[in-house]
């Protein structure tokens, strides 16, 4: 029997944001995001024509659900502020009754004993804004400033840990190198221009959050996605190296470095991409780096050297550096399309070790989405001993990493009930817990049952 034992202290728990999981009612006084507005517009886009007004509903069964938080094992519980609920046209005017909401989701969370980690902004940009150009207009660093600062004011008192940001480059790939999200255009110019923007957004309220002298910390929440290399060819690594600086360094560095990758910035210097900068902006960036950093790991990436030679008329994305490989021994999940990996998760571990001070870190996101989980249904609950493997699995090669003097302090699933997802919907489920879409009946499923002792145990064991 092996036995897999964490650090003292080490913290349970899962993540979750709030405009997969809330919803909204007509009288909540919450303005359109986003994802609202592009549901309005385009609701064959989205899995089922099923968009983010219901979500799961914890706008209104937050006290259940804060509950069976509880019930499930969890010492620590991620989620985030919807920036169009507190200022429903980005600036102006509060919304109070957002304000009274959040106190009091925040509140009963903190008397349930949990760490309470709160992320400012999760892919929902006000619609307002992003009408005067989004994160292409640098106005957006102090009105995100502004609001950061809203909340730092109104829930410093709860909020045990912040976050700025999570996953800042999804929006960048899918939204200006990609139409998975909006604005949903091929513009390089204008991606490298919001990755600007939001890293200064995110030193800006690092540096607010630090002269208020809050007794938390605050950091940022980065999928590392490792690129592994088709071969040990030169080509290939090199085809990984580029992969692995626009993937994860491209954030990665500034935020924990407090500077950008220098090849990173002679790359878009050479492709004519590179923003307009002030010394006085990157020495905010350098003096204003994070206190921890969250990580989100779901599947690795493989990569070989491009196939086709490189047209000067083709639009520039990244991928110009490198194609896509399939690993012919890959593990797959068949309902996400993403590679399983474990590995990967020491990898981090220990490149974070290594190349980043070994700062304090834990596993922000990590799950598995599966399509149909009904057909698993014995005795009222939901047999997900895949998801239970599947935990298991990336537990022992963090272990591994922790055990090799990586400092992890926590992990958090990818999520505690199934949410909404973007433009799949309900497609894949991750939760602990079960949604029944038509009644909103939560039921804890075997994982959920089998979480709580591994919390409790800080730890499992295994034959």
């Amino acid at each position: 029997m092996k036995t897999y034992t964490f650090p003292k202290h080490f913290f349970w728990g899962s993540a979750t944001s709030a405009p997969q999981s809330e919803g909204r009612t007509k009288t909540d006084g919450k303005g359109d995001n986003l994802w609202d507005h592009w549901f309005k517009e385009e609701p064959e886009r989205f899995f089922n024509n099923v968009g983010p007004t219901e979500a799961s509903g914890f706008y209104t069964h937050y006290q259940e659900d804060i509950a069976l938080l509880k019930a499930t094992g969890q010492t620590a519980f991620r989620t985030s502020i919807q920036w169009s609920r507190l200022f429903p046209l980005g600036r102006g005017m509060i919304n109070e009754k957002g304000i009274a909401f959040y106190r009091d989701v925040f509140t009963r969370i903190k008397a349930e004993g949990l760490h309470l980690i709160v992320n400012l902004y999760h892919f929902d940009l006000p619609y307002a804004l992003q009408e005067e150009g989004g994160w292409v207009n640098k106005q957006i660093v102090d009105d995100y400033v502004n609001y950061a600062t809203a909340c730092f004011n109104n829930f410093g008192d709860l909020v045990d840990d912040w976050a700025t940001f999570n996953e800042p480059i999804v929006p960048i790939e899918l939204g200006y190198l990609g139409q998975d999200h909006l604005p949903g255009v091929i513009a390089p110019r204008e991606a490298v221009l919001v990755g600007y923007h939001v890293q200064l957004a995110s030193a800006r309220a690092i540096q607010v959050y630090h002269q208020k002298g809050l007794p938390g910390k605050i950091g940022i929440i980065l999928n590392l996605t490792p690129a592994y290399p088709r071969s040990d060819s030169a080509a290939d690594r090199k085809a990984a190296y580029y992969a692995n600086l626009f993937q994860s360094r491209c954030f990665l560095d500034p935020s924990v470095l407090g500077h950008y990758p220098d090849e990173l910035v002679e790359t878009l210097r050479q492709e004519d991409l590179l923003p307009a900068t002030t010394a006085s902006e990157l020495e905010e960036i350098a003096q204003n780096t994070v206190d921890f950093l969250g990580v989100n790991y779901y599947q690795p990436l493989r990569v070989q050297a491009p196939k086709n030679s490189r047209s000067k008329c083709d639009v520039w994305t990244p991928n110009v550096y490198y194609d896509l490989y399939h690993w012919p021994k890959a593990v797959m999940n068949p309902y996400r399309g993403w590679e399983i990996y474990p590995q990967a998760l020491y990898d981090i571990a220990i490149n974070i070790r290594d190349h980043y001070h070994n700062i304090d870190w834990f596993v922000a996101e990590n799950g598995m989405g599966v399509e149909g989980e009904e057909r698993f249904i014995q005795g009222g609950v939901i047999q997900d001993d895949y998801r239970i493997a599947f935990i298991k699995d990336h537990l022992k090669m963090l272990h591994r990493g922790i055990e090799a003097g990586a400092n992890c302090h926590g992990y958090m699933l990818w999520t505690f009930i199934d949410c909404w997802s973007w433009t799949n919907a309900y497609k894949n489920r991750y939760g602990l817990v079960r949604l029944d879409l038509a009644t909103g009946q939560r039921t804890v499923k075997k994982s959920g049952h089998w979480f709580r002792q591994l919390s409790k145990q800080n730890g499992f064991s295994e034959e």
